[in-house]
């Protein structure tokens, strides 16, 4: 499916013109001016084209090369990851990077079989979350529209393929996204190479009962906040913020809820090549550009802080070269010892 729209593109209920971004959202809809778009220059335009033929060099027809490539040069891709795939490319790079084009490809009919011929225990769930996901992108507003109809497949299909995880309610955004760049079947083979772990570390945890997995990323990033921005973690512990409070989200839909969507796309490039350890790099990025604002707020505008960041901070080629040189990787493994050794210990009666 083709997500590709115009600034001048019109698709309402009623009929009416209704302006919307480069990306399909609703123009009025947005206060932030970060998914909003500017003129590009001609210089600009040029530096794109360049850059879309060098991907179309770098992954071959149809992703024939991109095995090759990676073997031979990863650096290189991983740099080229890092700076952003070419929106018209991202779809087919994403599936590439992440294990589901092998995924859809050893599993012919699968996934039509799941859409039809299954019943699922989550239906009436799905039906009724539907419409909270995207609702100001013009392919999900329509009720029961076709990308609202594209969701509910998704979503349904992966309740039965996975019946211990089910359906909950973060997984719509993260479908939601996929299905802007990409068809049903190949959302679907995605959502499960990233829930099942095809490349990094299964993520099906951030959705099991009691949602075990977001648990131990909370646990991992106070920590990283006390031991990386000790002035804010200490401000933190004063005002008794904890990251429940604030980050729950960030891992559960991978900054697609409420992250301005250029910029949420820029992680996603990078969390599908590189692991969730992108997801705590950009947090801390952002809690550390913020820091000398947030460490002057009581806890009642600490929270409202803590979901509505400046505009500036949202700034991808802001945000994100400040969140690539974090090292996170060994303190993770670290502290998720430590965090299995603190869920182990016998409760005191």
């Amino acid at each position: 499916m083709s997500r590709k729209r115009t600034e001048n593109d019109t698709e309402s209920g009623s009929g009416t013109a209704t302006p919307v971004d480069r990306f399909g959202f609703l123009k009025q809809e947005h206060a932030s001016k970060a998914r909003t778009t500017t003129t590009s220059s001609s210089t600009d335009q040029d530096r794109e084209e360049r850059k879309v033929r060098k991907w179309r060099k770098m992954i071959g027809v149809g992703g024939s090369d991109w095995k090759h490539y990676v073997r031979r040069k990863p650096n290189i891709v991983k740099r080229r990851i890092r700076k952003g795939i070419p929106d018209c490319l991202r779809g087919l790079v994403w599936q590439l990077i992440s294990g589901s084009r092998d995924l859809l490809l050893m599993n012919p009919g699968v996934y039509e079989q799941l859409v039809i011929y299954e019943t699922s225990a989550s239906e009436l769930d799905i039906i009724r979350d539907i419409s909270r996901t995207f609702p100001s992108h013009v392919f999900f507003q329509k009720r029961h529209g076709p990308g609202q109809r594209s969701l509910y497949n998704v979503l349904k299909a992966y309740s039965v393929y996975d019946r211990d995880v089910g359906y909950v309610q973060g997984m719509g955004f993260i479908a939601g996204l996929l299905l802007l760049y990409m068809s049903e079947e190949d959302a679907f083979w995605l959502l499960v190479a990233l829930l099942k772990g095809a490349v990094h570390a299964p993520m099906e945890g951030l959705y099991h009962a009691g949602l075990p997995l977001v648990q131990q990323y909370l646990f991992q990033l106070e920590s990283l906040v006390k031991e990386l921005i000790p002035k804010l973690g200490e401000h933190f512990t004063q005002e008794m913020i904890n990251p429940s409070m604030y980050a729950s989200q960030w891992f559960i839909t991978v900054f697609s809820y409420s992250f301005p969507f250029p910029l949420a796309l820029r992680i996603w490039d990078v969390f599908l090549s590189e692991g969730v350890k992108i997801v705590f790099k950009v947090g801390l990025a952002l809690l550390k550009y913020c820091q000398d604002e947030l460490v002057k707020l009581p806890f009642e505008k600490l929270i409202h802080a803590l979901k509505t960041f400046p505009e500036d901070a949202m700034n991808p080629d802001t945000l994100l070269p400040l969140a690539y040189p974090i090292k996170v990787s060994k303190r993770l493994e670290e502290l998720k010892v430590d965090y299995e050794k603190t869920i182990a210990k016998p409760v005191q009666p």
